[in-house]
């Protein structure tokens, strides 16, 4: 496949879809997280009263959100986003009831954060810091070799990790582990 299908107005092709116990909510606290924009007109109901779809707009990408159905699993979403300040966003998600999962670290040049919101989905929020390298490929190593990280054996990950790398990995195992619907928490 070269290039990218075509796609709706509006649209990415990647889209994201979270389903949530109380839509309503989980839309007012990424509203006020992440300054998102809400789509009126997106907004529809089921004949049982619940969110069928809405729509939000962060920055140049458009999530969906509904209502998780009673009879329905537990599906918690796991959502990356770049933000311009990752403290604020996360003071912002612990002032509306979500919980910080993984502090502000260095990860390959970049800062990232994780947080569960108040529907339990967690949220890689990211700051891309565009002047550190991020094209391995360019970092300064032998012309053409493969960074030292990349081989062409599978081998884990331990061979490159660093401290803020072993803190990433734990935080995530940790919140995962812990993760439990919601309806059943008490």
């Amino acid at each position: 496949m070269t290039g990218s299908p075509p796609v709706p107005a509006g649209s990415n092709t990647v889209n994201p879809f979270v389903l949530a116990d109380d839509a309503a909510a989980l839309i007012h606290f990424l509203v006020e997280v992440f300054a998102a924009e809400d789509v009126p007109e997106a907004r529809t109901l089921d004949t049982d009263g619940l969110i069928l779809h809405a729509e939000l707009r962060i920055g140049d990408s458009l999530l969906t959100v509904a209502d998780r159905k009673p009879h329905w699993p537990f599906t918690p979403a796991l959502i990356r986003v770049y933000v311009d300040d990752v403290e604020a966003v996360l003071a912002r998600a612990e002032q509306l009831g979500g919980r910080t999962l993984t502090r502000p670290t260095d990860f390959f040049g970049d800062t990232l954060a994780r947080f569960q919101d108040p529907a339990a989905n967690l949220w890689w929020v990211y700051r891309h810091h565009p002047d550190a390298v991020q094209d391995w490929s360019q970092a300064p190593e032998t012309e053409g070799a493969a960074p030292e990280w990349q081989t062409d054996e599978a081998e884990d990950w331990s061979s490159f990790t660093t401290p803020e790398l072993e803190y990433i990995h734990s935080s995530l195992d940790e919140a995962l582990t812990g993760l439990t619907d919601p309806r059943k928490a008490g």
